[in-house]
């Protein structure tokens, strides 16, 4: 699951790389971000939430392929109660 991860991030950069240069700059900084703070929000051992994540993250790379997207936003969703 590591590998896959790992994979979808380095997807995310390649499609970074048809993007202009300023969207390319935001979009990596983005992607980055994101990967980092669910790295350290999510425990490694809840699989179901990373397989969620690896999902997700598949379906923005597919609407970042568009020649029509120039960017990505995020939604946070609370999982635990208040």
């Amino acid at each position: 699951m590591q590998k896959q991860v790992l994979s979808l991030y380095r997807a995310f950069l390649r499609a970074a790389r048809s993007k202009s240069p300023q969207d390319r700059s935001r979009i990596e900084s983005f992607v980055s971000a994101e990967f980092r703070r669910n790295s350290k929000s999510v425990e490694r051992k809840n699989f179901l939430h990373i397989e969620y994540l690896l999902r997700r993250g598949k379906k923005q790379l597919d609407q970042l392929k568009s020649p029509d997207t120039v960017g990505l936003s995020s939604l946070n969703v609370r999982t635990e109660n208040p």
